[in-house]
């Protein structure tokens, strides 16, 4: 229950920053950014780091532990290296002098991927937990529980990261005013 009401919060949080993306895109000032071709990298590491972490749950599940724990740490490294990966792209970004400040389109891609990742290393926390727990070889019932609720928070943080990926690579105002009924895209 409590990581359900959890997401539920971190769900309307997204919404609302990926609303006041959508809103503020519409002035003048905004000046879109290039997608950093790192986010691709990032995503499919976040795609196999969920895909591992189900694979931990289900061999727990199955109280397969040698897979499941292999299984869990691959999940973790491949978080780890999702943060990695985006500090590459922000680093990429500033190297062509794209910062924080002076372009709300910047901003906001820099406020969104921050906010992601807090995420993420907040999930590093659990997965940690987890991790001595496995290593440990706790209870194989409270394991199996804390195996399905990372995979299940991994499955969050994916989705989030998919909308927050197609939001900053491919929302244009012209698509919030067809969706918001104010215009038609050109």
């Amino acid at each position: 229950m409590g990581l359900w009401v959890f997401i539920g919060v971190a769900t309307m949080l997204f919404s609302l920053f990926l609303l006041a993306f959508a809103m503020r895109m519409d002035s003048s000032d905004w000046s879109r950014i290039a997608t950093p071709w790192q986010l691709w990298l990032s995503t499919s590491l976040l795609v196999v780091g969920s895909v591992a972490l189900q694979q931990a749950r289900n061999a727990a599940r199955a109280s397969r532990w040698d897979a499941a724990r292999s299984r869990f740490v691959a999940g973790g490294l491949c978080a780890a290296a999702f943060l990695v990966v985006q500090l590459w792209a922000w680093q990429a970004l500033q190297a062509i002098h794209v910062v924080p400040v002076g372009n709300p389109a910047a901003s906001f891609f820099f406020l969104l991927t921050a906010m992601h990742g807090m995420h993420v290393i907040g999930g590093l926390v659990g997965w940690t937990v987890t991790a001595n727990a496995a290593w440990r070889q706790d209870d194989p019932a409270r394991l199996t529980e804390l195996m399905t609720l990372c995979a299940r928070y991994w499955d969050f943080l994916l989705g989030v990261w998919i909308v927050l990926f197609l939001a900053l690579g491919w929302l244009t105002p012209d698509i919030v005013r067809f969706i918001c009924g104010t215009g038609s895209p050109t």
